[in-house]
């Protein structure tokens, strides 16, 4: 039986920043659905709808940490054009191949640029942004990694930063390991969903990274399934 009173250090397949080709983009393809299906790119969405209603500005520039395939940039673009709003989004990934593969995606939506870059090199450190988003991302760090890159990531937002990541939890562990089991044709990801889920956060877990960056959430609720809606406003 796996340990879920603490975050596993185990290392996925995805982490390897090499890792290409048709695995990979399988992968992708394959957690587009799942994300679609469970619906967990909405608590996304409805977080940068909170951080962006009732201001009287018509535009936005909103980067997307981990963006993976694109998918989350395009819901956003979706939701920008539906409701008039102007957003200039940024995708950024330190995988190259996966940047690659996003590129492809998301070809039809011109207000979306895709990086490769690393998140905590001095080079992304410069860029400001008015929300930063992180879907399925952070729980890939330690919380000794996370605590000073909030501190940081929170001086260059201007109006905040929004988490969706897993909660650790027996249930969504097995639940999973299950459907990936069953329906999955990627190896990747029926290895790297279940550790994910190991690897992610308790409440207690975010409440300790956000008293050592000295943030204090302003939106910090579970949401279906098993996610963690967080806004840390500017």
């Amino acid at each position: 039986m796996p340990d879920f009173s603490t975050r596993s250090q185990a290392i996925e397949i995805m982490d390897d920043l090499q890792c290409q080709g048709e695995v990979v983009n399988q992968t992708l393809r394959e957690l587009e659905f799942i994300n679609r299906w469970l619906g967990g790119n909405a608590v996304t969405l409805d977080a940068v709808r909170q951080l962006t209603r009732d201001r009287k500005r018509t535009s936005f520039t909103i980067a997307d940490l981990g963006c993976g395939g694109g998918d989350m940039l395009k819901l956003l673009a979706d939701w920008g054009r539906k409701n008039n709003i102007k957003l200039t989004l940024t995708g950024i990934d330190a995988n190259p191949h996966i940047i690659a593969f996003a590129k492809e995606n998301c070809k039809d939506y011109p207000e979306i640029s895709l990086e490769a870059l690393d998140i905590f090199s001095p080079a992304f450190q410069e860029r400001k942004f008015d929300i930063v988003t992180g879907t399925l991302f952070y729980h890939h760090f330690s919380n000794s990694q996370l605590a000073p890159f909030f501190t940081q990531l929170k001086s260059q937002t201007r109006l905040g930063i929004v988490i969706n990541d897993i909660h650790r939890h027996w249930l969504a562990y097995h639940s999973i390991r299950l459907l990936t089991q069953i329906f999955s044709k990627s190896a990747m990801v029926k290895f790297d969903a279940p550790l994910s889920v190991l690897r992610a956060f308790s409440k207690k877990d975010l409440q300790e990274i956000f008293a050592k960056a000295n943030i204090t959430p302003t939106v910090f609720r579970w949401k279906w399934a098993f996610r963690w809606q967080v806004i840390l406003s500017a």
